[in-house]
């Protein structure tokens, strides 16, 4: 029984995870504007085009550590406060000693997997990278004088700040991504501290 129900809770991260992600419309954009000129227009316009992958990749990244973490944090925080109670409950028929393991375990790998692959920090990093970018986004075509005095300047400087931003998120998600010998060392710390019987 737990370990069916710690796979059917665990569908909406698979889903995350090999699903797709459609960018929400946010209105009217650039080439509805009548702020600029036609070609500043098509110029914004292909440049959000070319964006569109990374902003999906970044929208589907933010969903997928976003459930991965509440995923953790439901499995964790129960068994740690179910272990000790088994603990005490444990008999000698071998399905009670077998549970008590198999919470063990799971819950260590839980603990690994979120600290080791920086779940927290992933989500906030791409989250917030989608966020910033379509706070740029908007500011532009609602406040354009907050980015230069003329068209050319406006357009220049909000593609400076968004790749800019892809560098940074970019970084980000580099810094945040464990190497094998990281997985394996907070595996072996996990295993290490919960109780096997």
């Amino acid at each position: 029984m737990y370990v069916a129900l710690a796979t059917i809770s665990a569908m909406p991260v698979l889903l995350a995870i090999f699903g797709k992600v459609a960018l929400h419309p946010g209105g009217p954009g650039f080439l509805e504007s009548d702020r600029f000129s036609e070609p500043a227009k098509k110029a914004l316009q292909d440049n959000f085009e070319r964006l569109r992958g990374t902003l999906g990749f970044w929208k589907k990244q933010a969903e997928t550590y976003r459930r991965l973490h509440y995923y953790c944090l439901c499995w964790t925080i129960p068994s740690a406060v179910i272990v000790p109670l088994l603990t005490q409950a444990v008999s000698d028929d071998p399905y009670s000693k077998w549970l008590l393991t198999v919470i063990s375990a799971y819950s260590a790998i839980l603990l690994a997997t979120h600290r080791s692959f920086k779940v927290m920090e992933n989500y906030r990093a791409f989250r917030e990278g989608e966020s910033s970018f379509y706070d740029t986004y908007r500011r532009l075509l609602d406040r354009p004088h907050t980015f230069g005095s003329t068209e050319a300047d406006q357009v220049s400087k909000y593609m400076d700040e968004v790749e800019n931003l892809r560098k940074l998120i970019r970084n980000a998600e580099t810094d945040n991504t464990p190497s094998l010998e990281q997985a394996k060392s907070q595996m072996a710390n996990e295993g290490a501290t919960k109780p096997i019987s």
